[in-house]
Order: C-alpha cells, then sequence, then structure tokens
C-alpha cells in the first residue's frame, strides 16, 4: 500500500490517541527541558518540527542539542505508533521529520517495555551508588544506540578522565560568561504556572568534592538552598557519536540517545548528560573519533535515586498547521 492510498488518521486513531501519540512525543528530554518542538497531524501520519522560538543561543547556537531533543521526541512518538499497531514509516524532509502510519503491526514485547518507561524516565542530577554497571547491561545499551544508527562508547579511566577534565574547563568558562548566566537564568526562573524549564526540585547538587562537574542550574539563584554532597568517585560515562555531523545526524543521535536513556530506564540505571564540553566548538573537536565519529553528548549512567519530573506543555502549544 504507498501512501497516497493509506487511510488517514481519522480510519486509524481516534482524536484521543492521536492526543495521547502527541503526549508520548512531548515526554522527551530536552535542552534546560526547553522542548523544542511542533507537530503537525496529517492525514498520514505525523510532522515533527523544530521550534526555533525555543532555541538557546549561548549554549546550542547551532541548534545542534535543540534538533537531537527533536529526535528524542521523535522516537518516542515512532514506539507510540508502534504501540497502537501501525509500523511507523519514517520519511525525512528539509528540517522536518515525518511519522507515517503503516502497515498493521504487532507489538513486541521490547516495544510494550520501553513505551511503559517513557513517563518513569528522568533525568537524574543526584549521586550514584558505586555498584558496577554489568557489562551485559552496559552492552545491551550499545546495542540500542547501534539500531539508531549512532554509537555509545564507554570511556576507560584514562579517557574518562580527559573527558571529565575537558568538562570542568567548559563549566568554568561557561559560569564566567554573562550569556550563558542570563540564559540559565530564564530557564530556572520559577513563575507561577510555567510549563518548561528546570524546576528548583530538578536542579540536583552539587558534588562536595568538585571532582563531578554537573551542571549548577542554582548558579544564578543563589538564595536557593542547594545540598552539596559527595558523588561516586568513579563514574561511569559514555559517549554517543554519529558517522558525521548535520542535522540529519543531530536527529538520529537524538532517536539513539531517547532508547538508550529508555532501556537504562528498563534496566533499573539512571542517567544524567554532561554536555558543557561539547557546547564549547574547541573542546567538542577535541573528542572526535580518529575515524570521524561525532561527539553528540556525553552521559553518566549508574544505580540511584529516579530524578524529578519536569512540567510539559500542552498539545495545543505545541501544534502547528
Amino acid at each position: 500500500m504507498t501512501t497516497a492510498t493509506m487511510p488517514g488518521w481519522h480510519d486509524l486513531f481516534s482524536t484521543t490517541a492521536v492526543t495521547a501519540c502527541l503526549r508520548t512525543a512531548a515526554s522527551a528530554p530536552s535542552v534546560h527541558n526547553s522542548q523544542p518542538w511542533r507537530f503537525a497531524v496529517h492525514d498520514s501520519g505525523f510532522a515533527v518540527l523544530l521550534d526555533r522560538s525555543r532555541l538557546l543561543p549561548a549554549i546550542d547556537p547551532d541548534g545542534r542539542e535543540a534538533w537531537i531533543s527533536v529526535g528524542a521526541a521523535l522516537l518516542n512518538l515512532r514506539l507510540a505508533v508502534l504501540a497502537r499497531g501501525r509500523t511507523p514509516v519514517l520519511q525525512g524532509g528539509p528540517g522536518v521529520a515525518y511519522v507515517e502510519f503503516g502497515p498493521h503491526a504487532v507489538p513486541d514485547a521490547t516495544v510494550r517495555t520501553l513505551v511503559e518507561a517513557i513517563p518513569r524516565r528522568h533525568t537524574a542530577r543526584a549521586p550514584f551508588s558505586g555498584t558496577p554497571v554489568p557489562w551485559q547491561v552496559v552492552e545491551e545499551l550499545r546495542a540500542a544506540a547501534a539500531v539508531e544508527g549512532a554509537r555509545l562508547t564507554p570511556l576507560d579511566p584514562v579517557r574518562r578522565d580527559a573527558v571529565l577534565a575537558l568538562t570542568r574547563a567548559a563549566d568554568e568558562r561557561q559560569r564566567e560568561s554573562v550569556a550563558y548566566r542570563r540564559e540559565l537564568a530564564e530557564w530556572t526562573a520559577n513563575r507561577r504556572g510555567r510549563t518548561d524549564g528546570v524546576p528548583t526540585e530538578a536542579y540536583g547538587c552539587l558534588d562536595a568534592d568538585g571532582r563531578l562537574p554537573v551542571r549548577d542550574f542554582g548558579l544564578v539563584r543563589p538564595d536557593r538552598f542547594r545540598r552539596a554532597d559527595g558523588y561516586e568517585p568513579r563514574p561511569r560515562l559514555m559517549l554517543l557519536s554519529t558517522p558525521g555531523d548535520d542535522i540529519t545526524r543531530w536527529v538520529r543521535a537524538g532517536q539513539a540517545l531517547q532508547r538508550v536513556l529508555l532501556t537504562a530506564t528498563v534496566r533499573g540505571l539512571s542517567t544524567q548528560p554532561m554536555t558543557q564540553a561539547l557546547e564549547l566548538p574547541d573542546l567538542r573537536e577535541l573528542m572526535v573519533s580518529q575515524d570521524g565519529w561525532y561527539p553528540q553528548v556525553l552521559l553518566r549512567i549508574g544505580y540511584g535515586l529516579p530524578g524529578a519530573a519536569t512540567p510539559r506543555r500542552s498539545i495545543a502549544t505545541m501544534l502547528t498547521g
């Protein structure tokens, strides 16, 4: 059956089901919880676009992290469509991705498990235990990234320490930037009824020993009580990379990232992106692999308490014609 002869969404899903699919998509993680996506509903499926009004020019001037966020929402949408018995046919266009309704499909146990993990996945900004992550689970996370055409590389102790040093240097440079502090203030302002940004309860805490350079969301609000605590001395870091560095690869990285995060959630792991060094071009360049794979996301993984949920905008505000 060609796209032209496929039945429209109203023949496949109820309005309630379409809204549920979009709500699932919008549960994806995004940089500073900026939710930089827009959706359109067509007869043959959904379009997912970048909302340029929600970009963060201080840390993401090229929109790379925003497109990764869009990719994460796209993966959620694919899973939601598949969970409702239709094969999601992914099509690409200039600055837009389409999820079209394909043939009937029976979702397998993996799909059902990943969909169930979507509302439970939250960024964890707190210390993890020292319990090592079994290699079988690490391999499962790597396989999840590979499904989406990305590579997830566990960092050995030497490379881990080098990447942490770069992250620490990036964090220090960002903290000194007026534009960075202004942008952080905007996305951490706790206005009544706010449905985006990082609320106080999701700030996390700082490393009392200063070894782990986690992003300080309370930087511009020193009046807020922020608990400092000791983090694990040997954090498990993994680097997500793509074979190329353009919008197509950024969207691919986002889909791979979300599949990794959901898989980690299923396996009882906590996750935290640590992307400061990837937000400064000169430091990011140092992390490009010798075989030409570009770093997109640095992940800290381990066993710890789940992160706090962050708010979401209404579906109506995300829709476009």
